[in-house]
């Protein structure tokens, strides 16, 4: 009745945007801007929210994804002048972290892990596999570095090297943005992205968090018991239950199980 009133005070309502999962490009589940684009701007827009509370519970990924939703959550906070309050629960470790630095305080579980702000790159090496089998590996490039860290053969150092000045230079991104949005937090005389993880009650002292806190006993107390919860999540299709993506999503849960398994979880 009061939202159909103009003169009766509705009480205030939370938007509670859930992100949880790795951070890529596609996959049933995985955190990137297409899926979440639509999920937030309606957080951000419906109702009228005091503010917008981000749930996370990633140990990263795609650096251009968490760059992505970060930059939309900022942009659309700003520009609707609403506060967003991160609060993290089993992990937000590396791209998780991004998203949690997008908003203006984090809050944590005394349990939860925070940090690992590094960049990483992981494969294979399979030259001497396909060797004992006889196989030869046959590249055809136009372009020296068209075929750069094939797993089939050898590593080559020139490759290693190109491939350690793109992370430095992701790295060199990722630090600017957690120094941005921590301004004033951070010990100066501490070097923090070293890629190393920690609890909460650490990461607050560090700065790399504002305190212990769950969601709903906090907004209660900051915004008043009345105060509503109104969630957002992606919605799932009917196809991606069927067919190739059925395979897909399988894989993908392993390469999430393997992505939680790094940080003990």
């Amino acid at each position: 009745m009061k939202n159909w009133l103009p003169f009766l005070k509705s009480d205030p309502t939370v938007a509670v945007i859930r992100l949880a999962g790795t951070i890529g490009g596609q996959g049933r589940g995985v955190l990137n801007d297409a899926t979440l684009g639509p999920v937030i701007e309606r957080a951000f827009s419906k109702g009228k929210p005091v503010a917008v509370a981000l749930e996370i519970n990633s140990p990263g990924g795609s650096p251009v994804q968490s760059s992505l939703i970060g930059a939309r959550i900022r942009r659309l906070a700003e520009e609707k002048q609403i506060p967003v309050i991160a609060f993290v629960e089993d992990v937000a470790a590396s791209g998780g972290y991004w998203l949690a630095a997008a908003a203006d305080e984090i809050y944590a579980d005394p349990s939860s892990v925070v940090g690992s702000i590094g960049v990483i790159s992981a494969s294979f090496g399979l030259d001497e596999f396909i060797k004992s089998y006889g196989i030869e590996r046959r590249v055809y490039t136009a372009g020296d570095s068209k075929s750069m860290l094939d797993p089939f053969r050898p590593a080559n150092p020139d490759d290693v090297a190109r491939l350690k000045t793109l992370l430095e230079d992701i790295h060199v991104n990722f630090k600017d943005h957690i120094a941005a949005r921590r301004a004033g937090k951070l010990p100066e005389d501490q070097d923090l992205f070293t890629g190393e993880i920690w609890l909460a009650k650490r990461a607050s002292e560090l700065g790399l968090i504002n305190g212990i806190g769950h969601l709903k006993p906090m907004m209660k107390e900051r915004f008043g018991k009345k105060v509503r919860f109104r969630d957002y999540s992606p919605k799932r299709g009917l196809l991606s239950r069927f067919s190739a993506q059925v395979v897909q999503d399988a894989v993908h849960g392993i390469e999430e199980r393997a992505a939680y398994a790094r940080f003990g979880l």
